[in-house]
């Protein structure tokens, strides 16, 4: 993670409030009586990603990132869930689900390249020992 000073300058984390704000948009003309149901779900979930990366960026060390890691990802599989739900209820065209469907399944990758890179940097940094 050199050049990395702040969780502001992960791509992941920066992907992650655009699809936040996306989702904020496209759920804003929903119906009303959703309100406190699947809009507020799906954009509790959204800003959760780029919060928990955030959070975990933040912490004291890699391991506690990974954990951090952890949870944005199922944050983003409920997102990704409650979209498919959003889909099916007709309250995304097509156009809009697959768009925020694409901006999910890459953050997804970017998750788990940054997880499988952490956690090699944390066997890097293991001391070496006699006992197995």
């Amino acid at each position: 993670m050199s050049g990395i000073h702040s969780f502001q300058d992960l791509e992941v984390w920066k992907r992650s409030v655009d699809l936040t704000e996306a989702v904020y948009r496209q759920s804003g003309e929903w119906p009303k009586e959703e309100k406190f149901g699947l809009t507020q779900q799906l954009r509790r979930a959204a800003a959760s990603v780029a919060a928990n990366i955030a959070e975990g960026a933040e912490r004291n060390g890699t391991r506690e990132f990974l954990h951090f890691l952890g949870i944005a990802k199922g944050s983003l599989a409920e997102a990704r869930t409650f979209l498919v739900l959003a889909g099916r209820l007709n309250y995304l065209d097509e156009t809009a689900l697959r768009d925020l469907q694409r901006q999910s399944e890459d953050i997804s990758r970017m998750l788990a390249g940054l997880t499988k890179s952490l956690q090699a940097k944390l066997l890097d940094n293991r001391p070496l020992t006699t006992d197995h």
